[in-house]
């Protein structure tokens, strides 16, 4: 059983007539995702994709009974567009665009406090079940259904990852994007929590890098529970320099805070297994189930 997503899950897509939202919605469309409409306001009434196109989220939701988002919509307009989806109550709302200002996730952060939105972003992947939905712009290729659940912050280093456990006869559960800003929604430790309450999961992978402290509390919830599932971590930027900003926004350590050695250290002493190298994690995920090869 995936996270997030089923086969239920029915998309809309904010910024769909652009170059982007119309390239990606047509992969999820060609994927198996249940796309329904796009929004784009001032082009209400029109189709695009043989979909309808509306001028608000809420008219969307009303007509086709969509209950995600996707939304390519400019940095400048993302933080508008992801409170008109937390106010039209949408369950999931996932965020593609990258270095959305970080006074306006601010804002959309206080606009979820008590809502019924679930954000994934921004500068998100997506989310993959695979042959279930893909909802976001990453390849699918190498994915395959089985048990390993993924999460990570990095979007390269994921399709290295999906490839390696497919490579092992794994499969994957859900792969989920939280996101490379600094500021944004579902965080590490609830796809984690997600992930180990979903009876179809048998292994989790977690890939993080330097910045933040996202790893940190993964490590700190998994303190002193009784976790019946072997987890296993990547960080990556271990040879990073010192205050530089490695490849986006939330790629820096300052001060002491946000280095992988840290990291590394805190989910060692939380039971998590750290792959040596990011071209092990395969290997080691299956040696953690201690399936035979």
């Amino acid at each position: 059983m995936a996270i997030l997503v089923d086969k239920n899950t029915r998309v809309l897509c904010q910024g769909m007539t652009g170059w982007a939202g119309t390239h990606h919605t047509a992969r999820m469309m060609e994927y198996g995702t249940t796309v329904v409409a796009g929004v784009t306001p001032g082009k209400g009434g029109r189709s695009h994709l043989n979909l309808p196109i509306f001028d608000t989220v809420a008219k969307a939701v009303e007509e086709t009974g969509a209950n995600a988002s996707i939304i390519f919509v400019p940095p400048q307009n993302a933080a508008n567009a992801m409170v008109e989806a937390i106010e039209a109550e949408i369950p999931l709302v996932v965020v593609v665009t990258e270095r959305v200002p970080a006074l306006d996730m601010v804002r959309v952060r206080q606009a979820l406090n008590g809502s019924k939105t679930r954000l994934v972003g921004p500068n998100s992947q997506g989310i993959l079940a695979p042959d279930v939905c893909m909802i976001g712009v990453m390849a699918t290729g190498s994915a395959r259904p089985g048990g390993i659940g993924i999460v990570s912050r990095s979007a390269s280093l994921t399709s290295e990852v999906v490839a390696q456990v497919t490579a092992e006869n794994l499969g994957q559960s859900t792969t989920v994007g939280v996101g490379g800003d600094p500021i944004h929604g579902i965080s590490m430790v609830e796809c984690v929590e997600l992930f180990l309450a979903d009876p179809e999961t048998q292994g989790i992978v977690v890939i993080g890098e330097i910045g933040g402290t996202e790893e940190q509390e993964v490590a700190e919830f998994l303190q002193g529970r009784k976790v019946t599932k072997p987890i296993v971590a990547l960080i990556a930027g271990q040879h990073a320099p010192a205050e530089r900003r490695m490849g986006h926004a939330g790629t820096l350590t300052m001060y002491g805070r946000g280095d992988a050695n840290s990291k590394i250290a805190a989910l060692e002493k939380a039971g998590v297994r750290v792959a040596p190298s990011s071209h092990l994690v395969g290997a080691t995920i299956r040696q953690a189930l201690m399936l035979p090869h």
